[in-house]
C-alpha cells in the first residue's frame, strides 16, 4: 500500500485534494450549528413547533451515529472516493429536499435522513482519502487542516445562520449546500483512490447492531437534558424510580458489547467482520480515539456555553455572537496549519498534552473572569486559548490513528473515529447543559428562597416550574414574563438579581465539570505515540 499511496500523493494537486477534503468536512460539520440560531424560524416557516425542529435535529444526529460504522465499511468495499461521492450525492439531495420543504415531515427526510445518511459515508472516507492521497510526513498537516475546517464551521455556524434568518431566509443555507457539494463533486474528480482489496459482503447482523447500540446509547445521552441523567424529571419517563435516560444508555452499551462478541465470533469463523475487534488491542489506536473522545466533548461543551453567555445573558445578536467565536476560529486554523509546517518532527504527545493544556487554560481563565460586570471582551482571550489547544490536538490525531493501522483499513477505522467523535460531541452538549440547568436551578432557588421580599406561596410557584424544566433566559424575556404576570416591583427585582446570579453559576459550574474533563483526559495521553508517523522513535 506504501507505493499506492505515494502515487496517489502524486497524482493530484495536493492543494485541490485538501481544499475538497476540508470543504467536506466544513460542510458535514456546520449543519449541526448553523439552524441553532434560526429555529423558531424554521418551525414557523414549516407548520411545526420548536419541539419539532429539535427533533429533526437530534434525528439527523442519531442517523450519523446508527450509520457511521456502516458507512466505513461500505468505503471498504466499493471505494473510499466512490463512498464520498455518492455521500455526496446523497447529502446534495438531502440538501436540496430540506429547502424546499413546505413541512416537517419532508424536512425530516431530507435534513434528518437523507443528510444523516449521506455524511455517515462522507466522514470516514475523508479520513481514509487523506491516508491516501498523502504520503505520512505529510498527513499531520493535512488531517490537522481537515479537522480545523469542521471545528471552524461549528463557530461560524450561528453566524451563517444568523446572517441567512436576517437578511433572507434560513432555506439559502441549505441551497448553499447543494451548490458547496457540487463545487466538492466537481474537484472530487481531481482525488486519487487507493482501490479496494476487499470484496466480501457486508456484515448486516453487525450492521445492525453497531446501529442500534450507538443509536439507543447517543438518543440516551441527547435526552438527558429533558428527562435528567438519573434521578427523573417531573413529568419525565422512569422506570423503577430511574430516569430514562440511565436505561438507554445502559441498554446501549449492552448492544454494542454485544455487537462486539459477534464480530470477535466472524473472525473466528474467518468470516469478514464489519470491525474487527482485535484493532482495539492496538495501544495507539485506542490512545487516538479516546482523545478524540475528550477533544470532542470539551469541544463541544465549548461552542454549547459560550454562545449561549454572549446571545442569552448579553443579550448579543447572532451576528454579534459568530463576530464574538472568530478568535477561536483564528487560533485554531493557524495551530493545525503551523504545528505540523514548523516543527514537523515535534512528538505527538507533547503536542497533545499541550495543547490539552491550553484548553484547561482557556476554561479557566473563563470560569475566573465571569462575573456580573463582564462584557463580551471577557471571551477574547480564552477562546484565543481554547482554538490553541483544539488546533493543536487537530493537528496530529487524524494521523495518530491513521498511522496504528495498515493503509487499508483506513475506512474503518474513519467510522470508528467519527462515532466516538460523534459520541463524545453528544456527551459533551448533554453534559454541560445538565450542569449549567441543574446549578441555574439550586442557584435561583436558594436565591428566591432566602431573600424575605419574596412570599413563601412564590417561591414555592418557582420550585414547581424549574422542577419541570429550568430556562435558561435573558433579563428581557424574564422581565416581560414578570409584567405579565404581574408581579410587584420587589419580588420583579430579586427574580432578576436571583437570575442573573444563577445563570454565571451555572455556566461556571459547566465550565469546572470541563476543566476537570480536561484533566482526566491527560491521563490517558501517555498511549499516545512520542514520535511522528514514519520516523524513528526516540532513544530510551
Amino acid at each position: 500500500m506504501a507505493s499506492s499511496t505515494e502515487a496517489a500523493a502524486s497524482a493530484a494537486k495536493p492543494g485541490v485534494v485538501l481544499l475538497t477534503f476540508a470543504s467536506g468536512q466544513f460542510l458535514m460539520a456546520l449543519d449541526s450549528s448553523v439552524m441553532n440560531v434560526s429555529i423558531a424560524s424554521v418551525a414557523e416557516d414549516v407548520g411545526t413547533t420548536v419541539t419539532g425542529i429539535q427533533g429533526a435535529i437530534t434525528a439527523y444526529t442519531l442517523v450519523m451515529a446508527m450509520c457511521m460504522i456502516p458507512g466505513g465499511k461500505i468505503g471498504v468495499l466499493i471505494g473510499r472516493k466512490r463512498a464520498f461521492m455518492i455521500g455526496c450525492l446523497i447529502y446534495g439531495c438531502g440538501s436540496l429536499t430540506t429547502s424546499l420543504a413546505p413541512n416537517l415531515t419532508v424536512l425530516l427526510i431530507g435534513w434528518s435522513f437523507l443528510e444523516g445518511v449521506g455524511a455517515a459515508l462522507i466522514l470516514p472516507a475523508i479520513v481514509a482519502l487523506v491516508a491516501g492521497n498523502f504520503t505520512a510526513d505529510r498527513r499531520p498537516a493535512a488531517y490537522g487542516i481537515v479537522a480545523a475546517a469542521g471545528a471552524v464551521a461549528i463557530a461560524v455556524g450561528p453566524l451563517v445562520g444568523g446572517v441567512a434568518t436576517t437578511y433572507f431566509s434560513w432555506r439559502w443555507v441549505f441551497a448553499g449546500e447543494v451548490v458547496l457539494v457540487l463545487v466538492i463533486l466537481f474537484f472530487a474528480r481531481r482525488v486519487a483512490d487507493a482501490p479496494s482489496e476487499a470484496r466480501s459482503r457486508i456484515d448486516f447482523t453487525g450492521a445492525l447492531l453497531s446501529a442500534l447500540g450507538l443509536g439507543t446509547l447517543v438518543y440516551g445521552v441527547l435526552r438527558s437534558s429533558a428527562w435528567g441523567w438519573f434521578v427523573p424529571k417531573a413529568d419525565a419517563p422512569a422506570w423503577l424510580g430511574i430516569s430514562l435516560t440511565a436505561w438507554l444508555v445502559l441498554a446501549g452499551l449492552l448492544l454494542t458489547r454485544i455487537f462486539l462478541h459477534w464480530e470477535a465470533h466472524l473472525v473466528e469463523r474467518g468470516w469478514e467482520p464489519l470491525l474487527d475487534p482485535a484493532l482495539f488491542d492496538n495501544r495507539q489506536l485506542t490512545g487516538g480515539l479516546t482523545m478524540f473522545f475528550f477533544q470532542y466533548l470539551v469541544q463541544m461543551g465549548v461552542f454549547f456555553l459560550v454562545p449561549l453567555y454572549l446571545s442569552v445573558a448579553l443579550g448579543l445578536s447572532a451576528l454579534q455572537t459568530g463576530a464574538r467565536l472568530l478568535p477561536l476560529s483564528l487560533s485554531l486554523l493557524a495551530a493545525a496549519i503551523l504545528i505540523p509546517k514548523l516543527l514537523p518532527r515535534i512528538s505527538p504527545r507533547r503536542v497533545v498534552r499541550l495543547g490539552l493544556l491550553a484548553l484547561l487554560a482557556g476554561a479557566v481563565v473563563l470560569l475566573v473572569a465571569l462575573d456580573e460586570d463582564a462584557g463580551a471582551d471577557v471571551v477574547t482571550v480564552p477562546l484565543l486559548l481554547i482554538g490553541l489547544g483544539m488546533g493543536a490536538l487537530a493537528s496530529q490525531l487524524g494521523a495518530v490513528t491513521v498511522s496504528a493501522v495498515p493503509d487499508e483499513r483506513t475506512a474503518e477505522i474513519g467510522g470508528v473515529q467519527n462515532a466516538v467523535t460523534n459520541l463524545g460531541a453528544s456527551i459533551g452538549t448533554a453534559l454541560a447543559g445538565s450542569i449549567l440547568i441543574a446549578t441555574l436551578t439550586t442557584s435561583f432557588l436558594t436565591a428566591i428562597d432566602e431573600n424575605p421580599a419574596v412570599p413563601d406561596q412564590v417561591a414555592a410557584q418557582a420550585a414547581v416550574q424549574l422542577e419541570g424544566g429550568a430556562a435558561f433566559v435573558s433579563d428581557a424575556d424574564l422581565r416581560s414574563a414578570l409584567d405579565e404576570a404581574g408581579t410587584s416591583p420587589e419580588v420583579a427585582r430579586a427574580a432578576m438579581d436571583a437570575n442573573t446570579e444563577a445563570r454565571l453559576d451555572g455556566l461556571r459550574a459547566a465550565l469546572a465539570v470541563l476543566s476537570l474533563t480536561t484533566v482526566l483526559a491527560l491521563f490517558f495521553t501517555q498511549r499516545i505515540p512520542d514520535h511522528q508517523p514514519g520516523s524513528p522513535a526516540p532513544a530510551p
